[in-house]
């Protein structure tokens, strides 16, 4: 009889534990489900110009990508930024689109400080650049309006609605794609006004930038040659939104080829079109993307 006790409390507690973490999160609150990201296409020059009034233009900011719940900042791995409680407070009830983001050419800066795993004063430094509302359930420009509404109601400091610019031909889209880049920024996006919000690539959303990168994990190493024997010649990587297998070595200091970035590590790369089998032409390793909380 002691024994079957025992063993009822045991099960019971399992079954404890399994109803107070229903929800999929870590007891710690560490994880999340991964957000359902929109994800833009390439925009080209050679596109249809007559298009381009159907959509709103800004600044494409080289931040880390973050969802707001309502109450956390996810990560687009499903991870919770140690985000402080005065950084969020006052933001609004409703799932927002956006990126953490500290200035122009600071992206390492803005990754070494919301990767922190607990809260600190240097996110003070940091805004939360919001384009998008993913669960209003109306078109972009009603999606717009709405972000200007609740900012303009908040006392929060901290976050900011990313500016749109109508577009009404080629020759002002390149001017205003000249003036990012000219100070530093990294590019322009393309929003398309009648458009519902979608999950996924599509091209409702593109991104103008001087070259065309795409992120991969890094799935091996190859042996270097010549100068490079005993190092690091090229990473073989697996291109994260095509599955395409093919090798980096392009951009790789000695210092890296000496460490290279480990197996599972996510790059961002750069390359020049594809082949006719879809692999990147003229791979060039930019960076690790590390914008995943610790």
């Amino acid at each position: 009889m002691r024994g079957f006790v025992k063993a009822a409390a045991v099960v019971f507690a399992a079954l404890l534990c399994a109803f107070v973490f229903a929800d999929g999160d870590d007891a710690d609150g560490d994880n999340a489900p991964k957000p359902d990201f929109s994800l833009a296409k390439t925009y080209s020059p050679h596109d249809d110009a007559a298009s381009l009034n159907e959509y709103w233009a800004s600044e494409k900011y080289d931040g880390v990508r973050a969802l707001w719940d309502g109450k956390r900042l996810i990560s687009r791995g499903g991870k919770v930024f140690a985000a402080p409680q005065w950084f969020v407070e006052g933001m609004p009830n409703v799932k927002m689109d956006g990126e953490l983001w500290l200035g122009r050419e600071r992206f390492e800066e803005t990754t070494s400080i919301v990767r922190r795993k607990t809260p600190h004063e240097g996110w003070r430094k940091i805004r939360y650049m919001v384009f998008d509302l993913p669960a209003h359930g109306g078109v972009f420009r009603e999606r717009y309006a709405s972000m200007r509404a609740y900012f303009d109601k908040t006392t929060n400091t901290y976050w900011r609605v990313v500016k749109q610019h109508p577009i009404t031909s080629a020759a002002q889209l390149e001017e205003m794609f000249g003036e990012v880049i000219n100070g530093g920024g990294e590019g322009i996006m393309l929003r398309r006004i009648e458009s519902l919000h979608n999950a996924g690539r599509s091209d409702d959303l593109l991104k103008h930038k001087p070259f065309t990168d795409a992120e991969a994990v890094v799935i091996g190493h190859n042996p270097g040659k010549g100068k490079y024997a005993g190092m690091t010649g090229s990473l073989k990587a697996r291109a994260l939104d095509t599955g395409k297998v093919f090798n980096v070595g392009s951009g790789l200091s000695d210092a890296q080829r000496k460490t290279p970035p480990p197996k599972g590590a996510t790059i961002t790369f750069k390359f020049q079109g594809l082949t006719k089998n879809g692999i990147p032409r003229f791979p060039v390793f930019l960076r690790i993307r590390k914008d995943e909380p610790e």
